[in-house]
């Protein structure tokens, strides 16, 4: 006899956690799966050390997950984003622009949390619903579906029944390779260092994003740690580049960033481990199979910039939740709308966003040069500037 459920997650990383939090809150009886259980302490082994930076959109979805009460005491606002050129022959800032919330709304452009902590207070979250079932340490292996429900295997050799299959379940997703579902995959050569810094001069919650070459050196805030103003910092480098770094001794690599971060904050002081992520964009070939949606990374994977990874995921369940309310669950008619609703916004995001790193990349001086100039013609004409940061926060 297999266990039903209304809905499945395969995946619990903070996209599927969270999915399990909004679905199980609105009364649905849930599965959550993941093959690794979720790393909740800064300092452990494997913790992720990046951050998400939570657009203003996603907020109501965190909200109606019971998540944002949780979030919230310990989120950092992001009030500017501040984009710097420093591709002149030498690293210093030439052209400086601060993208101001304040410009398009009365509220900042989102709120910066680390992973680790995302990761715990969704866990714990899931703890407090009754009717989620959070299974860490057991993944999904099989997939039969049927018109009417989609039969789950697991790893631990029973199989589940569910209405609707969410795969959550990352860029390499067994759920969406057991639909037959290709992807369209772009690699760029890159990968991210990501860790934390102590630095003398306060951020002011501005995120600041310096461009060079290899990609962007970007500051995000986080709360201060020991009396110091603290951020999280992503640095994108060509791979060869990014592996020598990471292997540097610590006074070596602080060196090497502080020189890259054009002493914007004064001298970097390394407070965690350093942690390194392939770099690639990713868009499935559809979003849907039959009795399954696809969400998160197994529908569409970016580089980090501009915040958008998990704030496209967010909106895919906000999709998904409001079709809840219209559609049958699980339904073809559903699945469709659901394509629909989300294809082309992620199609565009997905394309926008290589097409920005691809500049951040750019190492020949004149193609530099070129990039200040057109950023400083985007800024200084006053419709395009908010027409920029309404569409990269997702409001009109």
């Amino acid at each position: 006899m297999r266990d039903k459920f209304d809905i499945v997650i395969s995946g619990g990383g903070i996209a599927g956690m969270t999915a399990a939090a909004a679905f199980g809150t609105q009364g649905f009886n849930v599965l959550c799966v993941d093959p690794a259980p979720p790393i909740i302490d800064e300092a452990a082994s494997g913790s992720d050390l990046r951050s998400t930076a939570f657009l203003q959109p996603s907020i109501s979805v965190l909200e109606k997950a019971g998540l944002w009460e949780r979030f919230e005491p310990y989120a950092m606002p992001l009030q500017v984003m501040r984009i710097v050129d420093a591709g002149g022959e030498t690293p210093e800032p030439r052209v400086s622009h601060d993208f101001d919330a304040s410009d398009i709304s009365e509220k900042p452009f989102g709120w910066n949390l680390p992973n680790w902590l995302l990761k715990r207070e969704c866990a714990a979250r899931l703890s407090d619903l009754r009717n989620v079932t959070f299974r860490p340490g057991i993944g999904t292996t099989r997939l039969t579906t049927r018109e009417t429900a989609a039969i789950i295997g697991l790893s631990d050799g029973t199989q589940v029944e569910a209405t609707l299959l969410i795969a959550a379940d990352g860029r390499n997703s067994p759920m969406r390779e057991a639909l037959g579902i290709g992807v369209r995959t772009t690699r760029f050569g890159q990968k991210a260092l990501a860790f934390a810094v102590s630095h003398p001069v306060p951020h002011d919650n501005v995120s600041t994003e310096i461009h060079r070459s290899g990609g962007p050196f970007t500051f995000v805030p986080l709360p201060d740690r020991d009396g110091q103003p603290c951020s999280a910092i992503v640095w994108m480098e060509r791979g060869q580049e990014a592996k020598r770094l990471l292997e540097l001794p610590v006074e070596a690599f602080e060196a090497e960033m502080n020189i890259r971060s054009c002493g914007l904050l004064g001298p970097l002081k390394l407070v965690s481990r350093r942690t390194i992520w392939p770099i690639i964009s990713q868009i499935a070939e559809r979003l849907y199979g039959e009795r399954t949606a696809l969400m998160a990374e197994a529908a569409h994977v970016v580089p980090p910039i501009g915040a958008q990874g998990l704030n496209m995921s967010l909106a895919d369940l906000t999709a998904l939740l409001e079709l809840t309310a219209t559609h049958p669950l699980g339904s073809r008619q559903m699945l469709a709308a659901y394509e629909r609703r989300r294809y082309p916004d992620v199609a565009m995001r997905v394309a926008g966003v290589g097409v920005l790193n691809r500049a951040s990349m750019i190492s020949a001086q004149p193609l530099r040069d070129a990039r200040a100039r057109v950023l400083d013609m985007l800024y200084s004409a006053s419709p395009v500037r908010r027409a920029l940061m309404q569409m990269g926060i997702g409001v009109r």
